[in-house]
């Protein structure tokens, strides 16, 4: 992106994510001034540009602008000063070339895929993914003449099947939403390498403080900022982070032309968020497994779902490609939805809500909420009960979250 113009019009690259000093900054450090370019007013915080657009002193410079011949902002659907803020600082968060923000996490899924594929071609995808990412890859990609296969994610072999023949994307997420399922990004990765095909990993459940997908081969790494970066129920917002040619050349003129543009204010409070989420997090995680152990010993729950636990299927492989178990906790309670609904209308403390990733603890019940559209069959498959519910562990005091689930089991 552009410096960030000053008041006179001029560009004042001051603290440029792009600069060397930047590069070599610690993830701390760049998660509070990372991508920061002040005015010629000199503010602390970063500058909040509320415009829809940008004037020229001369007609000559507007048309070299729109020729691509000059790097400046044009209008906010394409780029502006305070959205350009959070993607370079996504971007030395993540290790990644280059980002683009969007106006919320769908709208990067959405786009991370649709710039890419067209009629002919194959994508193949995890089938354990939050609603409306399956309600993309399942249901609405094939209308445009996209095929499009799914595989239990774990499964390798259903992998090596499915990307046996050429392939021009994978899409899957790790954690997934609700099962919290964990995938092994580098076998997918060499896989989907060896198709032909581009990887897309939603990082939002384990956000770039547990997991860097590009690490482990991913060539795309979306994630609804809406969560854990804002993390606080203030704003949508979402982020596409890759090499700078795909950013630059398929992706920015899908997003210039279609418009989900991220607003300047919500790209200023995500600003906010990251200068906090490294120790919001780890609050988080730290929260979430004390909740999860003290489930697993409670009467009238079936069973608890999270990676920081021995017993989770892939526990072995979050320890080593995660830094922490992150902050859902899903379970079952015993005697199925009815039961189930009798719990979280008993809760006191705990919100009914199907966000996550907040201050406050949410909860919801999937598969009446996030996975409603899925098929009574595809739920089952998928371990998307009615006895089960997700629990996003929030910032209360740990204590006070215990009691309130204790006395709503109790109560149901």
């Amino acid at each position: 992106m552009a410096d960030t113009p000053s008041t006179d019009g001029k560009a004042d690259g001051e603290k440029s994510a792009k600069g060397g000093e930047a590069q070599a900054w610690r993830l701390r450090t760049r998660l509070v001034r990372g991508g920061l370019k002040r005015s010629s007013f000199r503010e602390t915080c970063e500058g909040l540009f509320l415009t829809s657009g940008f004037v020229y002193e001369a007609a000559e410079q507007a048309e070299a602008a729109f020729k691509g011949e000059t790097e400046r902002f044009i209008y906010s659907r394409f780029s502006n000063p305070t959205v350009a803020m959070f993607e370079e600082r996504m971007c030395l968060i993540e290790g990644a070339e280059a980002a683009r923000a969007t106006a919320s996490g769908m709208a990067a899924v959405f786009a991370s895929l649709m710039c890419q594929l067209k009629a002919g071609d194959r994508i193949v995808s995890s089938r354990a993914l939050f609603g409306s990412c399956q309600y993309i890859v399942a249901e609405l990609l094939p209308r445009y003449g996209i095929e499009s296969v799914m595989v239990d994610g774990t499964d390798l072999d259903q992998w090596r099947e499915a990307l046996s023949e050429k392939t021009t994307c994978v899409f899957l997420e790790s954690p997934s939403n609700p099962t919290l399922e964990i995938i092994d990004l580098a076998a997918v990765a060499e896989l989907a390498h060896a198709a032909g095909a581009r990887l897309v990993v939603d990082n939002v459940l384990a956000t770039p403080m547990l997991q860097l997908p590009m690490e482990y081969g991913a060539d795309i790494v979306v994630y609804s900022a809406t969560k854990h970066i804002d993390g606080q129920g203030r704003s949508l917002g979402g982020a596409i982070l890759a090499d700078a040619t795909f950013i630059e050349e398929e992706l920015q003129p899908f997003l210039r032309h279609t418009g989900p543009a991220l607003s300047p204010f919500n790209a200023w409070l995500l600003l906010k968020g990251l200068e906090t989420l490294e120790l919001r997090v780890a609050r988080h995680c730290a929260g979430a497994g004390e909740i999860a152990a003290f489930l697993s010993g409670e009467r009238g729950i079936r069973r608890v779902i999270y990676s920081g636990l021995p017993n989770h299927p892939q526990h072995a492989l979050a320890k080593a490609q995660m830094k922490d178990a992150g902050s859902i906790v899903s379970f079952e309670v015993d005697g199925g939805k009815k039961r189930a609904f009798r719990f979280l209308n008993a809760l006191k403390l705990i919100d009914i809500s199907n966000n996550l990733g907040d201050a406050k603890s949410l909860i919801t019940h999937p598969a009446t909420t996030t996975h409603q559209r899925l098929s009574e069959e595809e739920r089952a498959h998928l371990g998307i009960t009615g006895a089960l519910v997700r629990l996003s562990v929030g910032l209360e005091d740990v204590e006070d979250i215990k009691e309130d689930l204790a006395q709503a089991l109790a109560a149901a």
